[in-house]
């Protein structure tokens, strides 16, 4: 399980350490692509697979269908560690979310989003000022 948010620093050669704890649920292999709100994100791989397997099922005939396709499958890559567990970010993932020095990791149960720390700083703090409408709009948790 991924919880928590994490400040990480990338190297010239657009590599970013994950946190310690985090690399055991990863040894199996994982995958880092786009993701919505302009994050990345880095699936376990049998996370990815899942949903990999959803994506590839819906109908091509159907043209948000298709975009979701390439908008998801097309710029992934398996992100591999070196032996100071960092993965490397390519350059078109690290363009996608202008992603520079200052990068924050966050934990969302079944994945990770890495963030530009601007940009998720400004994004929590919208969404932490709407927290309550937007726990109305949902309803129940439970």
């Amino acid at each position: 399980m991924f919880i928590g948010e994490y400040n990480h620093s990338l190297d010239d050669k657009g590599r970013l350490a994950i946190p310690a704890k985090f690399r055991q649920l990863l040894k199996t292999g994982s995958v880092v692509t786009k993701g919505l709100d302009d994050c990345l994100v880095i699936y376990p791989k049998k996370e990815w697979d899942k949903l990999a397997e959803k994506i590839s099922a819906l109908p091509f005939n159907k043209t948000n269908d298709r975009s979701l396709a390439r908008f998801i499958l097309a710029g992934a890559t398996e992100a591999d560690f070196d032996n100071q567990g960092r993965i490397t970010i390519p350059d078109h993932l690290r363009k996608f979310c202008s992603l520079n020095k200052k990068a924050v990791i966050a934990g969302l149960y079944n994945r990770l989003e890495i963030w530009n720390e601007t940009s998720w700083n400004l994004y929590k703090a919208k969404t932490e000022k709407q927290s309550n409408q937007i726990a109305e709009a949902l309803g129940e948790i439970n």
